[in-house]
């Protein structure tokens, strides 16, 4: 446990002193999201159906922005070889940088959410839904992501790589995040589509983190 708070105390802290990243994540969140209106059109009925989706792939893309220099930077300065040769497991290393990837990058996205929802005419009935759903699917957007991030270390192009692994596998959660808002939207039970946003995420607790980790051996012997 100590470890594991060291090092997401340390990718903090860099996070924080380069915090145009995590600035260019929400802007790139607000400005996807208000450029939907300009091209649907302004009518408040057509916003207000396709609010959830919008608001959740805009999410989606917002989210993988950052992917890429998840264990990139890490690689290049030589301080992820000096962590896989120190006596701390790979898997808690992995758990600490995705859970420090989500508390700057899908923390301000859930943050950020409900303003949005109001400019595309969302019910007010569909926010805390929206917020629960997006607490529950983007800490799995962001472990599904660091697999796609530790396979492409070294690889040329690798944004390009990261996004075709990585968008296929994010389809559940998307389905899942947008039919839960719509169905409270709809007066129908959310807690379904919650349940299984949950069953997700604790799947990718579960393994996420061993596969990434496996990952990373395989890239550092590479």
């Amino acid at each position: 446990m100590t470890n594991f708070v060291t090092i997401l105390r340390r990718d903090l802290r860099l996070s924080f002193r380069q915090g145009m990243d995590s600035l260019m994540v929400v802007m790139f969140f607000v400005i996807a999201v208000v450029l939907f209106p300009f091209g649907v059109g302004p009518e408040p009925n057509i916003l207000a159906r396709i609010a959830a989706g919008v608001i959740w792939v805009a999410a989606l893309l917002a989210s993988m922005l950052s992917l890429e220099r998840l264990f990139q930077t890490d690689y290049e300065d030589g301080s992820l070889e000096i962590l896989v040769l120190q006596p701390v497991s790979l898997e808690v290393v992995v758990a600490a940088k995705v859970t420090a990837h989500w508390l700057t990058t899908g923390l301000p996205l859930i943050a950020a959410a409900p303003l949005l929802a109001v400019l595309l005419n969302m019910d007010a009935g569909g926010f805390a839904i929206l917020i629960l759903a997006l607490a529950l699917g983007t800490p799995s957007l962001s472990l599904i992501g660091a697999i796609g991030a530790a396979l492409i270390l070294g690889a040329r192009r690798g944004g390009v790589l990261l996004s075709l692994m990585v968008l296929p596998l994010y389809i559940p959660v998307l389905i899942f995040g947008v039919s839960a808002v719509d169905a409270a939207l709809g007066g129908f039970a959310a807690r379904p589509h919650l349940l299984i946003l949950s069953g997700l995420l604790l799947a990718t607790v579960a393994l996420c983190p061993w596969v990434g980790a496996a990952a990373l051996r395989q890239a550092m012997r590479s």
